[in-house]
C-alpha cells in the first residue's frame, strides 16, 4: 500500500481494523453494527468449494466461538489496495488465521458501503490456502 492514502481510504482502512479487532475478539455486538444488513459471503477453501454465508450465519459463526471460549485469533493484516468512490469502497488484504481450527493463509476481497454515517461490510470473498512459513 502507498504510504499516502486520501482521509477516505483512511477511513476505510480504520474500519476494516475495527472489523478485525471486533471479529478476532468474538464481540458480535460490534459486528452487527460494522456488517450489513444485506451481507455476503463467499468462501472458497483449499478444496476450491464455494461456501456461502449472510450476516445471521456469520455472526452466529462469531458467537458460537466466544460462546466456547474459544481463544482470540490472529489480527495480522496486509492490505493491499483501497479503492473508495463515493459511497461505495474496495479492500483487498491478506490475512492470517484459524476460523476453520488449522491455520490458514487469506486474501480477502472486501466491498463497503458508507450507509447510516458509517462504513459497513456488504460482500467478502475469502480465498482459503494452509499457512506458508
Amino acid at each position: 500500500m502507498p504510504d499516502t492514502q486520501t482521509p477516505e481510504q483512511l477511513q476505510v482502512r480504520q474500519a476494516i481494523d475495527e472489523l478485525i479487532q471486533t471479529a478476532t475478539s468474538y464481540n458480535v455486538d460490534v459486528l452487527d453494527r460494522i456488517y450489513h444488513d444485506d451481507l455476503q459471503i463467499l468462501m472458497i477453501d483449499t478444496e476450491h468449494n464455494v461456501n456461502t454465508a449472510n450476516k445471521a450465519m456469520f455472526t452466529e459463526l462469531f458467537r458460537s466461538k466466544r460462546d466456547a471460549g474459544d481463544p482470540p485469533m490472529k489480527t495480522w493484516a496486509k492490505f493491499h489496495k483501497i479503492d473508495v468512490e463515493d459511497k461505495n469502497a474496495h479492500v483487498l488484504l491478506s490475512r492470517k488465521n484459524d476460523l476453520n481450527g488449522q491455520n490458514m493463509d487469506l486474501t480477502l476481497s472486501i466491498d463497503m458501503v458508507f450507509e447510516s454515517d458509517r462504513w459497513q461490510v456488504m460482500r467478502e470473498v475469502i480465498f482459503l490456502r494452509p499457512e506458508q512459513s
